[in-house]
């Protein structure tokens, strides 16, 4: 029998694409016939910590270590596969599995490593002023959700494990999820030879979509760095001429509502599934993502892909990269509404070229985001991690 591969990851208190991504590669690697056994803490049970237990769990998290380390004695397995360590895990779990001699795969979400924030993104403009430094300016701007103690916290953890060659020297893979956030993270100071790119993908083909049925749709978090503000000042210049359907929560949840009252042809569906997400990609016109923060890979544009969904997306970070103007999709200024309404609208007006970037967007997942070819370059990077025994042997 294979060795198992542990799957660890930090849950968010508010479930959003990287857990889609956890479950998916697990269901993935089950399907393709490996043993995964998932190691999962919960950031939500923080919430009634102290300052001090924080710093402590942040920094070094010994029932975490613990934890995992009781696992892999248990399970010995090939490979600890990590999503997300913050904050409730701690670095400390890389050291568990250097302790038994278990080689480590870390895929990187976001901007964590760089940024107190972990978005590079400050008061409604990207930030970069923390990359490759000590991050004392995100301490003392209190970027780590409003709190100059909570980011000095975070700015300490970061700190702490560069002194002690953590990120360099806990960590046999990183997976970056594109080119640009690639090239970030050696900025900010990862070993090139040790950080790779692979994408998200779909874990299973929805098929290529049916006829558009006349609407733009928006699926993700409701933030600033999401750019909701463009979206709503672009469809107000839009005035009504092309419907708008947004799924998502979050704390701008109320710029949304009070668009859907002010606005004439804009709908807010809240929360959906991702089988009712997908649903509505197949009869959007296109999948509007006006970021103002860079992104990494939202996995909304792998899913948009893989229907036959163009993107008219901020001509910035990855999101140049994933989704090429005017074959794919289209590009707008980052941050500026009027571009955006521009862009739309020719969208809008030009149905005949919208049908060959859907033809173009399907091409574009079936080349690079199918779940056989994700397969594929994850078990590479597991061999190239040195995982033990003969786990990634072909099935």
């Amino acid at each position: 029998m294979k060795a198992p591969v542990i799957i660890a990851h930090s849950c968010y208190r508010a479930p959003g694409g990287e857990e889609a991504v956890v479950d998916s590669e697990c269901q993935l690697l089950r399907f393709k016939g490996h043993t995964v056994v998932e190691y999962r803490t919960y950031n939500s049970a923080l919430v009634s910590l102290g300052m001090v237990g924080l710093a402590r769990t942040v920094l070094w998290n010994s029932r975490s270590y613990d934890e995992l380390g009781r696992l892999i004695e248990a399970t010995r397995p090939a490979l600890v596969h990590f999503h997300n360590t913050f904050p409730s895990m701690s670095p400390s779990v890389y050291y568990v599995a250097r302790r038994f001699g278990i080689p480590v795969v870390q895929t990187v979400h976001n901007f964590r490593l760089l940024c107190v924030n972990a978005n590079l993104f400050r008061e409604g403009r990207v930030c970069e002023d923390c990359v490759g430094k000590v991050p004392w300016r995100g301490a003392m701007r209190g970027c780590y959700r409003g709190s100059r103690a909570s980011s000095v916290v975070v700015a300490s953890m970061l700190t702490l494990h560069r002194v002690l060659r953590t990120w360099r020297d806990a960590v046999e893979v990183y997976i970056a999820l594109s080119e640009f956030s690639r090239q970030k993270l050696i900025m900010g100071g990862l070993p090139a030879d040790k950080v790779v790119v692979k994408p998200n993908c779909v874990s299973s083909d929805p098929g290529f979509g049916g006829q558009p049925m006349g609407y733009a749709l928006f699926v993700g978090r409701l933030s600033a760095e999401k750019g909701i503000g463009a979206l709503v000042v672009a469809w107000q210049k839009l005035c009504g001429r092309v419907p708008l359907k947004v799924v998502g929560d979050g704390p701008d949840r109320d710029v949304i509502e009070d668009a859907t009252r002010r606005l004439p042809n804009v709908e807010w569906l809240g929360p959906r599934t991702r089988s009712e997400v997908v649903a509505l990609m197949k009869e959007a016109n296109f999948l509007v993502v006006p970021s103002g923060a860079y992104e990494n890979f939202p996995v909304t544009i792998a899913e948009a892909f893989s229907v036959g969904l163009p993107v008219i997306a901020s001509g910035h970070g990855s999101l140049c990269e994933v989704v090429e103007d005017l074959r794919t999709g289209l590009h707008f200024r980052p941050g500026d509404p009027e571009h955006l309404a521009d862009r739309v609208e020719w969208a809008w007006e030009h149905p005949a070229e919208l049908a060959e970037m859907r033809r173009e967007a399907r091409a574009e997942y079936e080349t690079k985001y199918t779940a056989a070819r994700n397969y594929q370059m994850l078990m590479e990077i597991y061999q190239r991690a040195g995982c033990r025994g003969d786990f990634c042997a072909a099935n």
